[in-house]
């Protein structure tokens, strides 16, 4: 199976974890919670479940409790846990890494566009976590076969930018909690088609699977098709016919930012899936045309960009946050249309 099957056989710009509810039966015998749930929960060892109930990951009727605590009939739980199991091998390799932060509890990298995050069907190598496995090979959490080992979030294989990643089970847990409570903080830039009528808003719509093209998203305007999404975008700079602006995401949907652009009308540049690669505004003169075509050479993939990340530290409690410059093809292709921007000017 090819890149662009991995890419929306798992989620995207999401969170990489799972949220059961529980409902204890009627006659529900008292019972220790982690052996209660290990019954349930399919592929979860104990251990996993302690470490999520330690986190604060499990909650009884919406209060956090302890292993020991005893189920009892119609109690509610609610787990959280970082991600599903999946069994294949995971190969080390030692491919270089852009390491930003790194503590012995988690590691903050700045991923480079075309890189996938983690192994699937048919990327069983090079990914980001093939990566980390060769560097973090002392970690047990990275000697236990997952796939996904540290993973709490993702970005796509064409967008760079930051990524938080655990090395312990615990810190894993309280991460993980943190994505799913939509406590972190994270922004993108992107260079998109056009010019807002409004230097900042909100893109609302429940984004789900494109009825007629699989490997596509869509935006759901009527009925309960998809899930509820909501992008905050603010314009930073008027480039003639494109537009630089920052994103802040309050959801984490597949392909949020890109297919919110679309259904706004601002296609990502170059964004080859959602119509980014065409020339959507400007002029017909053949020069214009070749001016956007080397900008689409000069940044041969959707010019989006994971700029900020943003959270708790799972140990110390601080709130800390880190910050990316941009990727030097985005960086080409901004000079370029200050460039052109100015040029037009000139021959006004």
């Amino acid at each position: 199976m090819n890149d662009e099957f991995l890419e929306q056989a798992l989620p995207e710009q999401s969170e990489l974890y799972e949220h059961h509810r529980i409902v204890a039966d009627k006659g529900q015998g008292l019972l220790r919670l982690d052996k209660f749930l290990f019954n349930r929960l399919e592929q979860v060892s104990r251990n996993k479940i302690q470490l999520a109930v330690k986190a604060g990951n499990v909650l009884v009727n919406g209060a956090a409790v302890k292993s020991n605590y005893r189920v009892k009939p119609a109690d509610i739980i609610t787990v959280v846990l970082p991600y599903p199991h999946y069994e294949y091998e995971l190969i080390p390799e030692d491919i270089p890494l852009d390491i930003i932060y790194e503590d012995e509890q988690l590691l903050v990298v700045n991923k480079k566009a075309g890189m996938v995050v983690h192994p699937g069907h048919g990327n069983y190598t090079g990914t980001l976590v093939n990566a980390l496995a060769w560097h973090l090979r002392d970690q047990p959490l990275f000697q236990t076969g997952e796939m996904r080992p540290g993973l709490v979030h993702r970005i796509d294989k064409d967008t760079s930018g930051l990524l938080v990643i655990a090395k312990t089970e615990i810190a894993l847990n309280k991460l993980a909690k943190q994505f799913f409570d939509r406590t972190t903080t994270r922004t993108y830039q992107a260079v998109v088609w056009g010019t807002f009528d409004k230097p900042e808003g909100t893109i609302t719509g429940n984004i789900g699977r494109n009825i007629r093209d699989r490997l596509k998203m869509h935006v759901f305007t009527e009925g309960d098709q998809g899930k509820p999404a909501v992008t905050h975008y603010r314009e930073l700079e008027k480039l003639g016919y494109v537009s630089l602006i920052e994103c802040r995401l309050e959801t984490g949907r597949t392909h949020q930012i890109r297919v919110h652009m679309e259904y706004v009308g601002h296609p990502v540049f170059n964004d080859e899936r959602y119509g980014g690669d065409k020339i959507l505004r400007g002029t017909v003169f053949n020069k214009y045309r070749q001016f956007v075509e080397n900008c689409f050479r000069e940044t041969p993939r959707h010019a989006l960009h994971a700029k900020t990340l943003g959270f708790r530290h799972p140990e110390t409690k601080e709130e800390i946050s880190f910050d990316s410059d941009l990727p030097a093809d985005m960086q080409v292709l901004l000079t370029r249309w200050r460039n052109y921007t100015e040029s037009r000017k000139s021959d006004e």
